[in-house]
Order: structure tokens, then sequence, then C-alpha cells
């Protein structure tokens, strides 16, 4: 008993120190595999070059449509260095027995952790007890991330798109083939996911998307039926719209976003900014002003009601005030945001200009979802609607004096 009662006292003290540092911002675990310790300063993780460059690799095949399975096997093709084989070969000693045996749950981990941002996330795991080894997971809400707290490997907007990806999973058909678009394209009527199927007596040219649930005419959907080359050629004619576009006047493109966002949100926003500066050093001086008239009504020089009559002015006033700060913050970080975003599909046209097909990582990068509509007849022509929603800016209303919004099919 008192053997126990020891261990779970030091149990205790353990987790209330880890608990501190976790909530400074240290942190609580070795650095993952493309981070390695710095030699001036402990706590800090510095770049280990070698190991970076394989994990960025993974990301970029993940972009490319790659699952974790079909990257391990990549990785195990091009005899790249395990992450155990890795450490071993830096610390002098001998590689395992299979250096190259990559598996997909290693990159599973590679690919959903966060610190390869630069950011600290403590608290990922607990245990219930210190007589169990079993770690369980947290939930986001119980996580503490601490940003920009050492150089990132992968951007921000790459790992967001790697996990909206990785929700979407992609599985070869019985072809073996694997649609350019899985998991992109949706029903405009139901909400549902298109299907990519293939037909075996075809070389592709008849492979296609339809709605999960079409299910042979037997669902509660339509067909939504459209072929795959038809999507590649609308898809590359609306990024090629995008990219013109953008280079032939940015300034016009820049206005014509920000335009169909919010006409006036620049303007307002310039205008709010000083506003939430000027209500946060109210608040402040609120807190000083309440402190004040405490000490006064401890000391008797204000009556107890007046102090009463005050503070609940003062307090009403503060709460308003907070309110207001709340709500006009949330605009300017949307804004903020927005000018962001446009940076960051800036950045996606430059690095594919003059692209002559589509490959998986172009589409991963610039389309977020693709909205397939139900085929109509035009003059005697099946023709059909397709909704473009693009990364980080969404649908771009303002192509369509570039390129007609319905598309034979």
């Amino acid at each position: 008993m008192f053997n126990d009662f020891y261990a779970k006292d030091t149990s205790k003290k353990v987790r209330a120190i880890k608990r501190a540092q976790g909530q400074a911002g240290e942190h609580l675990t070795k650095p993952p595999y493309g981070y390695m310790v710095s030699s001036a300063d402990k706590k800090q993780w510095i770049v280990d070059e070698e190991a970076a460059a394989v994990v960025k690799r993974v990301f970029d095949l993940c972009i490319g449509g790659k699952g974790p399975m079909q990257i391990a096997k990549i990785l195990k093709e091009d005899k790249v260095l395990t992450a155990k084989a890795h450490y071993a070969k830096k610390k002098g000693k001998a590689l395992p027995e299979n250096p190259y045996n990559w598996k997909d749950s290693t990159i599973v981990g590679i690919l959903e952790r966060m610190d390869y941002c630069g950011h600290t996330v403590n608290f990922k795991s607990y245990s219930k007890s210190h007589k169990l080894k079993k770690r369980i997971p947290t939930t986001k809400e119980q996580q503490a991330i601490f940003f920009n707290t050492h150089e990132a490997i992968v951007e921000d907007a790459v790992f967001e798109r790697v996990q909206e990806l990785r929700a979407n999973k992609r599985r070869p058909t019985k072809a073996d083939r694997q649609g350019l678009f899985s998991g992109l394209v949706y029903c405009a009527d139901c909400g549902s996911k298109l299907h990519f199927a293939t037909c075996k007596s075809f070389n592709g040219s008849q492979d296609h998307y339809r709605c999960a649930k079409y299910k042979s005419n037997t669902g509660s959907c339509t067909a939504h039926f459209i072929r795959e080359e038809v999507l590649k050629q609308i898809v590359w004619s609306r990024i090629f719209d995008v990219t013109a576009l953008f280079f032939d006047d940015i300034m016009a493109f820049h206005e014509m976003m920000y335009a169909q966002r919010s006409a006036e949100t620049e303007k307002e926003m310039k205008r709010r900014k000083p506003e939430v500066g000027q209500a946060r050093k109210r608040i402040a001086e609120l807190d000083r002003i309440f402190k004040r008239i405490y000490e006064d009504d401890i000391s008797g020089a204000i009556s107890h009601d007046r102090f009463l009559k005050l503070s609940a002015e003062y307090e009403t006033e503060q709460r308003e005030l907070e309110e207001k700060v709340k709500a006009d913050q949330q605009e300017v970080d949307t804004y903020e945001q927005n000018k962001s975003d446009f940076d960051s599909f800036a950045a996606i046209i430059r690095k594919y200009v003059g692209i002559k097909e589509l490959t998986p990582a172009i589409v991963n990068e610039f389309i977020k979802k693709i909205i397939v509509h139900a085929p109509e007849k035009v003059n005697g022509k099946r023709v059909q609607k397709v909704d473009i929603v693009f990364n980080f800016v969404g649908e771009l209303n303002f192509l369509s004096d570039t390129q007609p919004k319905r598309q034979g099919a």
C-alpha cells in the first residue's frame, strides 16, 4: 500500500510539472522525424534537412493524389531510409535489417502531424492512471496549440489541403484506374459525392462519375452522369481562364475577386481597426477606474450606494465594448484571412503557369469542390451545368464573362 501511494503521489507531481510545461508552450515529446534538438538550446527544435526533404516529399505525393500505402511503396522502391534507419545512420550504428521498409501507418502519422507547420501541439493524449500505459487521444478542444514556435517544414495551406484530401479517401477501381477528380465531385441536388466508374471494354474514354444515391435508377437521386474526359476539359478551361485573367491584369483580378466577396469590406476594415484599438484601451481604462472606486469604497471616500451605481454603469459599458470588440475583430480577422487567401491562390497560379495538361497535384491544389448539376435538353442537345469551387477563393462568378456557365457533356 505504501509503495502504491508513493507511485501515485510521484505520478501526480510529474503530471503537474508536465501540465505546467505544456501550458507554457514547451515541447513535451521528442522531436518528430524531420526535426532534431538544437545543440545550443535543448528545448528548441531545428530542422533535420535530410529527413525534412522526405517529409516534404510525403506531403507532395499526397497532394499528387497518392495514399499512405502508395507513398510507402514509392519510398521503399526509391530506397529511402526509414525514420529508425535514419536515426541509426546519424548515430553511426548498424542499420536495421530492412532499412527501407516504410509502413503506411508511419506515413499517416507524418501527414496528420501539425508540428510540421512550425506549431507546438501539446496534450494530444493522456492516460487514465499511472498503472495504465495505454494513451487515449484527446479532442482538439483539449489540446494546447502554440503557433510559430519552430521553423516550419510544411506550409499551413499545404497541411490543411492534405487534411481535406485525407478526409476524402480515394481508392482505385477494379480496372486499377483512379479518377482524377475522385473525392472532389458532388451532386448539386442531393449533395452526395459522385463515384468514379470505369468501363473495362474501353481505354478510359468512357470513364465517368455518377451520383452515389443513383444506384442504377433505384436510389433517391438521378444519375448526374458526366464523363471524366468532359470534366477534364471544363476544369482545364476554367483554370486557363483564371490564369490568363490573373496575368493579363493582376490588379483587375484582385479587385474583381474582392468585389465579389464584399464591395466595401476593405474600406470598412480600415475604419474598424482603429475603433477596435480604441475600444480595447477603454476596456483597460475601465478596469483601472473600477479598481480605484473599489479602493474608495473600502476607504470610505465614496458611499457604498454610489460605488454600486458607478460599478454597474462601468460594467455595462465594459460588457458592451467587449461584445463590440469581439464582433469587429471577427470581421477584421475575416478580412485579413481573405488577403492571405488571395496571396495563397496567387502563389498556386504562378507555380503552374503554362500548364499543358491536368495532373492530380494541379487539380488538388487548384480545386476544392466540383458541383455537377443534372443534364438538360436545350435545342435538342444535352447541356450540363458544372460549378467549380477553387481553393482559398471559392467560386469566381466574374469568370462567367469569359466562359459560358453551361457546358455540353
